[in-house]
């Protein structure tokens, strides 16, 4: 089968040999109350409140929306207006670590008799996709079309990014468990387990574990980027087409992060909510590269100087990948849900733009088969039907077309903003 075109990137996975390392206690976190795609939530406590770990912080009546937890026992001291990293502010609620780690008597395993209190018990998780896209997991989770395929989303096939690589490697069997358990309540028959060949260990350790399972395949892909954009994926994975304007359940799969898969594993097993993530912190800033567990709303600071980052010398600071991550512009600001990776780059090359030389690398590299040069000129005089049939609602924002123009032209960023023209539905 043919695969979907994209870009080789230098892998730079330079922590994957790292295990993964528990941060300290903080003295203080600041938990947002949007961490996830949806309805932000509204603050459940107040200031002089005593919190305790588990507990749950906030929430909201929307059903595009989950909860959020508190990940240490202390006492509320603000709530307060909060602004993101995408400039979109939502409250946050800052508490003072007592150091007891206290957990809350709402802290147990959820009673799952079926797929509806199974849904419900992952919204109550507080999980939402931590690839880095935070689609709300219940949601995705119960569809209105059948399902006959799961696929496993383990390709990580950003440069740095070593998390899911590190869950595979330290948490193998509560993927398993996590798979055959989602397989179970939602009468997926078959699931597939995607992982990039640069992860070879991993790839091994699967296949002997499913070996006797004919219901679960270990699919190795190609290293290229962006591998583990969720149309790349279920194309490259299964051959299914997912056509504008549709969801992968409409072609019958679910595409969930293999570290989502985990968690919901563990939770079931415990009841501890997502209150920690693992995420890499490295760049070429940072003196000692390390994959890290932190509590939500430790200050990026902490992780920074854990790690022995030059501070001063920090030119650009990342959350997420090198593609398609975003720019941190606060070094204060807190770990959330979201966060797989902070990157800390001292040096970077600043390259002007020039005029378009048609050199058509853009549509050679396009996983969508897009026309990234047509688009910019639709874009330019706001041709809204020309900017539709060239099918820009397609572009999943990856990247490689901006990576690859000899002129150094921002055409990723102007797909982005010509989508926004477009009414939706």
């Amino acid at each position: 089968m043919k695969k979907l075109n994209g870009i080789r990137l230098k892998h730079r996975k330079n922590t994957e040999n790292s295990q993964t390392i528990d941060f300290t206690l903080p003295a203080k976190v600041v938990i947002p109350m949007s961490m996830h795609m949806g309805v932000p939530c509204q603050p459940l406590v107040k200031v002089g409140d005593t919190v305790k770990v588990g507990q749950k912080i906030g929430d909201s009546d929307a059903p595009f929306s989950v909860p959020v937890h508190s990940g240490v026992s202390g006492k509320v001291t603000a709530v307060s207006d909060y602004r993101n990293a995408m400039g979109t502010v939502c409250k946050a609620v800052e508490i003072e670590t007592d150091g007891e780690q206290t957990i809350s008597e709402d802290v147990k395993p959820p009673v799952v008799t079926d797929k509806e209190s199974f849904i419900k018990a992952v919204r109550e998780s507080g999980s939402c996709g931590l690839g880095g896209a935070g689609f709300p997991t219940h949601i995705k989770l119960n569809p209105k079309t059948p399902i006959d395929t799961l696929i496993i989303n383990a390709a990580e096939c950003e440069p740095y990014i070593t998390a899911d690589y590190r869950e595979m490697l330290e948490c193998p069997e509560d993927i398993i468990g996590g798979i055959n358990l989602i397989k179970k309540q939602l009468g997926i028959k078959n699931a597939k387990l995607a992982i990039e060949a640069n992860k070879p260990e991993a790839i091994k350790n699967f296949t002997e574990m499913a070996k006797n399972d004919d219901t679960i395949d270990i699919v190795t892909l190609p290293s290229s980027y962006p591998q583990g954009a969720e149309k790349v994926i279920i194309y490259n994975s299964t051959g299914r087409i997912v056509k504008e304007g549709e969801l992968p359940s409409d072609e019958g799969v679910i595409v969930i992060n293999v570290s989502t898969v985990a968690f919901i594993y563990r939770y079931m097993q415990t009841g501890m909510p997502l209150v920690t993530r693992r995420l890499t912190i490295d760049g070429n800033a940072v003196g000692e590269p390390k994959n890290v567990r932190a509590i939500i709303g430790t200050s990026f600071r902490e992780l920074l100087d854990f790690c022995k980052t030059d501070i001063d010398s920090i030119k650009k600071l990342i959350g997420g990948g090198p593609m398609m991550g975003m720019s941190i512009p606060d070094i204060n600001m807190p770990v959330v849900k979201t966060s797989n990776a902070l990157l800390a780059i001292k040096t970077y090359d600043e390259r002007k733009t020039s005029n378009c030389i048609r050199c058509g690398r853009c549509v050679r590299v396009c996983p969508m088969g897009l026309m990234p040069a047509e688009i910019d000129k639709a874009y330019k005089i706001k041709n809204i039907d020309e900017l539709k049939e060239l099918k820009v609602m397609l572009c999943m924002n990856c990247g490689s077309c901006t990576y690859v123009c000899p002129a150094n032209r921002k055409l990723a960023e102007t797909n982005q903003l010509a989508k926004s023209l477009i009414p939706r539905k």
